[in-house]
């Protein structure tokens, strides 16, 4: 097969910047290509890059993009551009991935491959503009469910694969052998939940959290997607209270400084509160493939790898109280050492089942059925 991938205007590949996106089909195309087919990816050019180069065997491809602006408008006009420039280097290909706004309305060219639209976000309308495509398809079926509504029409054309997770090259080290470390790894940004968790922690730093430290990591410029410095300023002051204990440690895009801090952790949390943002949780799931345990707000798209008390924890980010609810859910799950640890090697265990070459084998699987339909 000939697969060629597009990611968007505003990350790189590979991801030195972030992205959740990129981070997963940077890791997916080698697998392809390990299966034998041709694969070429498509990203925003970043100075001093080359234009050209190949990478595992992927054969990658970059196109002026964009710093992420703070305009909704703006953005989907940038994508416009990056989309238009992109097309006219579009070589053939049997499937065409994508998760751009505009490429999936202006492909018609049914030699550039069957038209696969990646809904890496919950829709918002543009479901409609989508019926030229051969699939839609959602990392959760949360997020399959909100297209289905969203576009009855295209029901039969919505498929689930979730993103992968790469495993670690070691198993992780026992709960018990780690420093009494909360960890958030994401954008520092309000639909997070960054500032319930520091409210949570900086109540309990005196009395149940005592012994604790809170490191969180993740980028507050708003071109990185993050809150912004009053959002930031906001929250320093709110740790504060808690003398010392809450570090913010900046984005981190080394994929092995992210791992030591992922197994030096016991706990993660991940208290979003984006009821039409997130659409899978790729950094919880990042977090339980390195052995930590896992408390997470109540958004339907986690209800796809963690059972409360089973391979994670679930707290009611829709309380009236938030951070009182959160404070009170972090004091009841580290107070039971052999929950903890339980939950955490539940949650291990459930991670493989997202490992790279599992969820390339569904990719490939679903391309293949979609080229079937033309023979």
């Amino acid at each position: 097969m000939k697969i060629t991938i597009v990611l968007g205007a505003f990350f790189p590949v590979p991801p030195t910047m972030g992205g959740g996106v990129e981070k997963v089909w940077f890791s997916l195309a080698p697998e392809f290509v390990r299966r034998g087919h041709e694969v070429m990816m498509i990203s925003r050019k970043m100075p001093d890059w080359p234009r050209e180069e190949t990478i595992d065997g992927v054969k990658h491809f970059r196109v002026d993009g964009f710093d992420t602006p703070r305009s909704i408008v703006w953005l989907k006009f940038l994508d416009l551009v990056y989309s238009i420039r992109t097309m006219s280097i579009l070589p053939p290909a049997d499937i065409v991935v994508t998760n751009t706004f505009w490429l999936p309305i202006l492909l018609r060219d049914p030699k550039r491959g069957r038209v696969y639209v990646q809904v890496a976000r919950y829709p918002k309308g543009q479901m409609h503009f989508y019926g030229k495509a051969a699939r839609l398809q959602a990392p959760s079926h949360a997020v399959a469910r909100a297209i289905a509504a969203e576009a009855p029409k295209l029901a039969d054309k919505v498929a689930v694969v979730p993103n992968p997770v790469p495993a670690p090259e070691n198993s992780p080290s026992p709960i018990s052998s780690r420093e009494k470390v909360m960890l958030f790894v994401g954008r520092v940004h309000p639909e997070k939940g960054v500032h319930v968790l520091v409210g949570a922690f900086a109540s309990g730093a005196r009395t149940a959290f005592t012994d604790w430290k809170l490191m969180i990591i993740g980028p507050t410029e708003t071109k990185l997607g993050g809150g912004g410095d009053n959002y930031f300023i906001s929250l320093q002051r709110a740790a504060g209270k808690a003398e010392g204990k809450i570090t913010f440690a900046g984005p981190m895009f080394d994929s092995a400084k992210l791992a030591d801090a992922y197994r030096s952790a016991r706990l993660f949390i991940y208290p979003s509160l984006s009821e039409r943002g997130e659409s899978f949780g790729l950094a919880p799931l990042e977090a339980m493939a390195h052995g930590c345990a896992v408390i997470v707000s109540n958004l339907a798209c986690f209800h796809d790898f963690i059972r409360d008390n089973e391979t994670g924890f679930i707290f009611d980010h829709r309380a009236g109280e938030k951070a009182e609810t959160l404070r009170d859910k972090i004091d009841n799950v580290i107070s039971n050492e052999t929950l903890l640890a339980g939950v955490a090697a539940a949650g291990y265990e459930k991670s493989k089942e997202y490992a790279p070459e599992r969820v390339a084998d569904q990719f490939l699987k679903d391309f293949e059925s979609l080229i079937r339909e033309d023979v």
